[in-house]
């Protein structure tokens, strides 16, 4: 038996002294990681024991002895562990413990840097398969709201700007795009952060007759990472995982800035469950739980950072650097999953308000735009037909203003936003007149102008593959939904492979018992 407080692994002369809290990862397993490492690293004590077991390297009755003390820890979990220098070895230290010396066997043939990065691998996989899973939630979302929302016309901004006029379901579909790149990224991720380094021992194999497939089949990893160094050094995935998860964070920042700014100007109502009120000022309704979307793209930036700045650098094979790595992915990744679950809520319960949404649409002559696509469609040069409304917008935002607009293209009427349809008419044949020397029924019929004008048939007008006329929003959901599908077909057969693999390994345990 052990001494209390003792470390099988590091042994009495390294078990002591001011610096063991310092260097002790027993806290990052325990609270940042949510006691991750602890089932990972059972279920890769086990795999490796079996496998040593039908190698015929560890004796049959040994390795019974061992996955029993296995199963006793896992049951009493990670609070009962004894005190080590990390979880790896509280394990190692609790199965010796119960086992007595023939316990150690259990090391045979690995080292603790093959296990670790097995375990971190073992569990970040299932941590990659939520947050893609979040986003594809998310997406779902943003597509059913989106197609009730095909023709729910709004102002489109550049630079935070009325720009031109969209839709709701534009405006969703954009973010649903970004989310697929997200989800993607996420599955590669993925694929890479599962393959085994079982068997690479410290850095230079082990002279023991392994089967380093055996034990990536039994715990579920698709193939091994061939060259042992590289194997145990490598955290490449966790940078790939990490900056996957922050970039689908700055997806989600995005749009929840939006939200907070549409709930701002009236035109969403974000349901009271994602939003609060102020403690001093009863009639506020804060969007919090959107601003602390928008935060955790922060938190999600800082771990990336931290990662990347933690790795910079480092030398081959292992160092003890690599400790402090991991607890900056599961900060990011968590960020940026339950970010992804709380956005999918407040946009699917968020209420639109079409009115408001349909009055600001032709804002700031939001149309105008369209209006010089029109012109350039009948035979003037872009460049000149932007010169005219221009010319006109120039008009009716010096009249919207009170200021005195010059006498040649002077307008009547408010010319607010878009003005009325006459206003901003008269506004733009008297810029006709001035640029092309002729009235604006010349070049292009008066009813046509006046149709580009209404915000409405602007969006009809813009049916271009990804444009925001209904027909073009249709075809994009149409493939988008058949994205997701496939997507979360993706999702479901790798957590079934995974679900496989946990079986396969129960069962080889238990022909032990």
């Amino acid at each position: 038996m052990t001494e209390e407080g003792s470390d099988v692994v590091r042994r009495e002369r390294f078990s002591g002294g001011p610096a063991r809290a310092f260097l002790s990862s027993m806290h990052d397993d325990a609270t940042t990681t949510d006691e991750r490492i602890f089932e990972a690293d059972l279920a890769v004590d086990r795999a490796h024991v079996v496998m040593l077991e039908e190698q015929g390297i560890v004796d049959a009755e040994s390795t019974g002895a061992i996955l029993d003390a296995l199963g006793e820890i896992e049951a009493a979990g990670f609070a009962a562990l004894p005190e080590g220098e990390d979880v790896h070895a509280a394990i190692e230290t609790a199965v010796i413990e119960r086992v007595g010396p023939e316990g150690g066997r259990m090391h045979t043939a690995r080292s603790r840097n093959d296990e670790v990065a097995a375990c971190i691998r073992h569990r970040l996989r299932a941590d990659l398969l939520d947050a893609a899973a979040a986003t594809i939630e998310l997406r779902g979302v943003l597509a059913d709201v989106a197609a009730e929302h095909r023709s729910t016309t709004m102002p489109g901004y550049t630079h935070r700007q009325p720009a031109q006029p969209t839709t709701v379901a534009h405006w969703l579909c954009s973010y649903g795009g970004a989310l697929a790149r997200d989800t993607a990224r996420l599955r590669g991720a993925y694929g890479r952060t599962n393959r085994s380094p079982l068997g690479a021992a410290a850095f230079a194999g082990t002279p023991f007759d392994i089967d380093r497939e055996r034990t990536a089949g039994l715990l579920g990893f698709e193939g091994v990472v061939e060259n042992a160094t590289d194997a145990v050094s490598a955290r490449d995935f966790l940078i790939e995982a990490a900056g996957a998860a922050a970039t689908a964070a700055t997806t989600l920042s995005g749009l929840a800035t939006d939200l907070i700014e549409f709930a701002a100007d009236g035109y969403v109502e974000i349901d009271d469950d994602y939003a609060s009120t102020s403690s001093i000022m009863p009639q506020k309704k804060n969007p919090d739980s959107l601003e602390l979307v928008r935060a955790r793209a922060g938190d999600a930036s800082a771990g990336l950072n931290g990662l990347l700045t933690t790795l910079k650098g480092l030398p081959r094979a292992y160092n003890r650097d690599l400790q402090r790595a991991t607890p900056h992915v599961w900060r990011t990744v968590d960020a940026t999953t339950a970010a992804a679950e709380v956005t999918a809520g407040a946009v699917s319960t968020a209420e639109w308000n079409g009115d408001a949404l349909a009055a600001a649409a032709g804002e700031g002559f939001g149309t105008a735009t369209g209006v010089a696509d029109l012109l350039a469609a009948h035979g003037t040069p872009f460049r000149t037909a932007h010169e005219v409304v221009a010319h006109a917008a120039e008009a009716i935002a010096d009249r919207a203003s009170g200021g005195d607009a010059a006498p040649d293209r002077a307008v009547e009427g408010r010319g607010e936003a878009n003005g009325d349809v006459a206003t901003s008419y008269a506004a733009l044949d008297a810029a006709a007149r001035e640029v092309l020397g002729g009235p604006l029924a010349e070049r292009v019929p008066r009813e046509a102008v006046e149709a580009a004008l209404d915000p409405g048939e602007s969006v009809a007008s813009r049916d271009s593959r990804g444009g925001p006329a209904s027909e073009a929003v249709r075809e994009f959901l149409t493939d988008a939904e058949a994205g997701i599908e496939a997507d979360a077909d993706w999702i479901e057969a790798r957590r079934e492979g995974l679900a496989a693999a946990t079986e396969r390994l129960d069962r080889a345990v238990s022909t032990y018992g």
